[in-house]
């Protein structure tokens, strides 16, 4: 599958190429000022071709300055606070600013690079100092590098956790929540000096026997070795992790696509038609949302099918039967985190119900340590992104957290 797909890739690059070298000429002022609609056209059709390349880099950040609650400015600067071969704990530094509550954002790994919480990020950074988990995309993870699954990527929460110091605090997105909420309770188990104070989970899967969506009934509609045969690759030998087996990011991408096909063509249309009629405003918001949407990112194999087979088929954390190196993960050790649960009214990926059942896994926390919410009129996507995100759930995020320290 992989080496088809890079093939594809190949044969394209000199038409993609040829479109790169010939815009300027097409996009000339000149022939803008004659209003030649045939170049128009030429260059716009050259743009969605441009566009609908899928790409395997983390775009930019985009973060060069944050406004606080307050109405104070400060320039941001990134900083790699700790790297492994698989993630960077990627700080955004308020430079000025006042002390304030640590924040680590756990992104999902989920076949999109950690920008894609881009929004997520900028709303917390009025009030808090930010850190990222910032995955690596795993094909350019060299084998050397050793294996990655859903172990290793609960010990990174813990790692960053460490290295972030006591009273940060966790806000998980989608998928990470499971191993979020792990990585907190072995780390309330064991004492961990750098428990956070607050955990807040945001749209995840922690009990998909609740309201199973199409997502969670499709991953049951195969048994495991359906996905380990016909899902995973090898990384082909053109790229730093030559040999390694991953789930390709570009056939998730194919996936979430196919759930909203006419969407997406009806948007590549409307871009095509914004640049033609000089609408570039438009234009802009469609091109710096598709840049984003077609960066992918590849998941270690191991991760993906433990992923699909212990969260999404055999639902071991709330039958109590997830494993941790060995050891078996307990919410009930959670004793002193402030839990906060985040769920959208009309989430077609993961359900109503499906995050709150933290509440009850984490059963020895006193009442005033639990807060659930359910954001009305939002997807799945609305629960971290755009505006109800900034101004009905972040509240309630700031809020918890401010209470916690």
């Amino acid at each position: 599958m992989y080496p088809a797909y890079q093939a594809h890739v190949d044969l394209l690059w000199p038409l993609r190429a040829a479109t790169r070298w010939s815009l300027p000429f097409l996009q000339d002022p000149s022939l803008a000022d004659n209003n030649w609609l045939p170049a128009r056209q030429m260059a716009a059709a050259g743009q969605v071709f441009e566009l609908a390349q899928v790409t395997h880099k983390r775009p930019p950040w985009r973060i060069a300055e944050v406004v606080s609650s307050a109405g104070e400015r400060w320039p941001v600067a990134e900083e790699a606070v700790l790297t492994t071969p698989f993630a960077t704990l990627m700080r955004f530094r308020r430079e000025g600013a006042p002390a304030a509550p640590k924040v680590l954002v756990v992104a999902p790994m989920s076949g999109h690079f950690a920008t894609l919480l881009r929004d997520t990020v900028r709303t917390l950074m009025q009030d808090h100092d930010v850190y990222v988990s910032d995955w690596h995309n795993v094909r350019d993870v060299p084998l050397s590098a050793g294996r990655f699954g859903l172990d290793e990527y609960t010990q990174h929460i813990i790692d960053f956790l460490a290295a972030m110091g006591p009273g940060a605090n966790v806000v998980a997105v989608c998928q990470p929540c499971v191993s979020s909420l792990a990585a907190v309770a072995i780390m309330a188990e064991d004492d961990h000096p750098a428990t956070p104070a607050s955990l807040t989970l945001m749209a995840g899967p922690i009990d998909c026997r609740v309201n199973p969506t199409a997502v969670n009934e499709l991953a049951t509609s195969k048994p495991i070795e359906w996905f380990r045969k016909n899902l995973i690759s090898h990384v082909p030998w053109q790229h730093g992790g030559a040999g390694r087996r991953v789930y390709p990011g570009f056939v998730q991408l194919s996936a979430f696509m196919s759930m909203n096909k006419d969407r997406h063509a009806n948007a590549f249309k409307d871009y095509y038609k914004h640049l033609v009629n000089d609408e570039f405003d438009k234009a802009e918001i469609t091109r710096t949302f598709y840049e984003e949407y077609m960066a992918v990112a590849d998941l270690a194999a191991d991760f993906y099918l433990e992923t699909v087979e212990r969260v999404f088929q055999t639902y071991d954390l709330p039958r109590g039967e997830l494993m941790f190196k060995g050891r078996r993960v307990n919410p009930a050790a959670i004793r002193r985190t402030a839990l906060l649960t985040v769920e959208g009214e009309r989430d077609d990926i993961c359900s109503v119900g499906q995050t709150l059942a933290a509440q009850d896994l984490a059963s020895s926390l006193k009442m005033y340590l639990r807060t659930h919410y359910i954001q009305p009129n939002v997807g799945h996507y609305g629960v971290f992104s755009g505006r109800r995100w900034q101004h009905q759930v972040y509240p309630l995020v700031r809020r918890v957290i401010q209470v916690s320290q």
